[in-house]
């Protein structure tokens, strides 16, 4: 795995490599994607008439392939896809592919530390998952709802341990789904399950369960809460304690309940997306406080600022002291930061991103075609045609900036470490 401390942090710009020239060799370029790093840049090209690989910083994989599907970088800096070679799927990293091949596979996950992968798969009529190259020794009739641990070693998924016809509402009522932890089934059935949380440590699972036509729960390692809801949220487990908490339905609105008590006292029109600060201490939550008005609560207590259409992509400081988020109103975007809004709009914002000591937030941005990124609400002096987001160096003094120039840069991708006191005065 690669941590921030071992990336380059010297001040400057570097140009990593041409897009416009891949366009000339290769006959298909598509969207590219950039390394946590800023080291590398890759997309998926057509290297022959029916043939597509990766290319990275210029130079195309050794192999070629039928199709290239969901190419993403890791943070361990590998570039990673789905690959079919005839009619047959399987993960491709850095252009070596898994020795496991699959009729089918999809929902990869890229997203987890220390490099593991994992992709939900089919063969042979039966549905399962494979870490690391290693699938399930057991097959399902159905699977959705891929999950990896936070450190990527185990993967859990909501499977269909039974058959059923499609209009057999009967035995849909019996229960026929159920989540399965690295392959082994909780030994208990219900009528639906949705969403799957790991506890921090990676052996402990939770999801939000239907148990009958109108009874909601969360289940815990295959164990109901003693109380059931008329509906619920994704889970979470708390840091701190090990204790779950999900946002559920009582009468009146919605609270956040824990272990199947009621938590947060107030009640809210909605409530969900629900996080933890690092130590557990804190939780923050969407919440609709009136209805058609949206905001951030912490620890049960709304912002006084609210939005019209919608808030998203809710963040803790490292420290837990600070929380932003994203929210929109009349389809304009924009940050928030403890209750308050940053002054520009924009068409577009992506999640925000605190420095490792919590005192500056940084931002993508799109405003008529033209990216740039924002710290603190101001606009470093860069446009880009593409922008991945940010990062803070270890000690909060710089940030990577990595993206594709316009003007003198245009087509070029560029790898840039700036001091923040440069961008902040």
């Amino acid at each position: 795995m690669s941590h921030t401390s071992d990336w380059d942090w010297n001040t400057g710009k570097r140009i990593i490599s041409d897009i416009n020239q891949w366009r000339k060799t290769f006959g298909w370029v598509e969207e590219p994607y950039a390394s946590p790093d800023g080291e590398s840049v890759a997309a998926i090209v057509k290297v022959d008439e029916m043939a597509f690989s990766v290319c990275e910083n210029g130079t195309p994989w050794d192999s070629s392939f039928d199709k290239v599907w969901f190419l993403r970088y890791g943070p361990d800096n590998r570039a990673a896809a789905l690959v079919s070679d005839t009619a047959l799927w399987t993960v491709a990293v850095a252009g070596k592919t898994w020795e496991n091949w699959f009729e089918f596979a999809w929902d990869a996950k890229f997203n987890t530390r220390n490099g593991h992968i994992s992709v939900a798969a089919q063969k042979e009529m039966r549905y399962f998952a494979a870490t690391n190259d290693i699938p399930w020794d057991t097959g399902f009739f159905n699977l959705s709802h891929l999950t990896a641990s936070p450190d990527g070693a185990s993967a859990a998924a909501v499977v269909q341990t039974r058959p059923i016809n499609e209009a057999d509402i009967a035995e849909f009522q019996k229960g026929c789904f159920t989540v399965a932890v690295n392959g082994r089934p909780w030994s208990e059935n219900f009528l639906n399950i949705w969403e799957i949380a790991f506890n921090p440590k990676g052996d402990g699972v939770a999801a939000e369960a239907r148990l009958s036509l109108n009874d909601y729960t969360i289940i815990v390692d295959g164990k109901p809460w003693d109380a059931s809801f008329s509906s619920v949220w994704e889970p979470a487990f708390s840091p701190a304690d090990g204790s779950v908490t999900a946002p559920v339905r009582v009468a009146g609105g919605w609270a956040l309940a824990r272990d199947g008590e009621i938590l947060w006292k107030k009640q809210f029109y909605q409530l969900w997306h629900h996080i933890y600060s690092n130590d557990g201490s804190r939780i923050a939550a969407i919440a609709s406080p009136k209805y058609g008005r949206w905001t951030l609560a912490v620890d049960d207590v709304p912002w006084k600022l609210t939005f019209k259409d919608l808030v998203t992509d809710p963040v803790f400081s490292p420290d837990g002291r600070r929380r932003a988020c994203v929210g929109k109103t009349d389809g304009k975007w924009t940050i928030a930061v403890d209750g308050v809004a940053w002054d520009e709009t924009y068409d577009m914002v992506w999640p925000p991103v605190f420095s490792p000591d919590g005192r500056h937030v940084a931002a993508k941005t799109e405003k008529n075609g033209i990216y740039r990124i924002i710290v603190n609400g101001r606009e470093v002096a860069k446009d880009y045609q593409t922008l991945w987001n940010p990062a803070f160096s270890p000690d909060g003094e710089k940030i990577l900036i990595r993206g594709i120039g316009r003007g003198e840069d245009a087509g070029k991708y560029v790898r840039s470490v700036l001091p923040l006191a440069k961008i902040l005065g």
